[in-house]
């Protein structure tokens, strides 16, 4: 299962999520958003585990303050198409 992971900090790293949510399971992949120009993060990732570990990881980690803020995890939503800007 794939779980958005929002109100990171911006020097959150890949290493620390998965440090994080591997508390509560198995981690099978981190992907950290990253500004395309800067590098920098965007302050969300996904992460993937099991679905039993993704729902107790939504229920232990939700609000879960991490450098001073409250996470938000939920089960990704499939990205919506956009339309072009002109």
């Amino acid at each position: 299962m794939r779980l958005y992971v929002g109100n990171l900090t911006w020097s959150a790293t890949e290493e620390e999520v998965r440090t994080l949510f591997e508390t509560v399971g198995a981690v099978e992949s981190v992907a950290l958003i990253t500004d395309r120009e800067t590098g920098r993060s965007r302050g969300f990732a996904f992460v993937e585990m099991s679905p039993e570990d993704a729902q107790k990881a939504m229920q232990e980690l939700d609000g879960h303050d991490v450098g001073g803020r409250n996470l938000r995890v939920n089960e990704a939503q499939e990205r919506q198409e956009r339309r072009p800007r002109y």
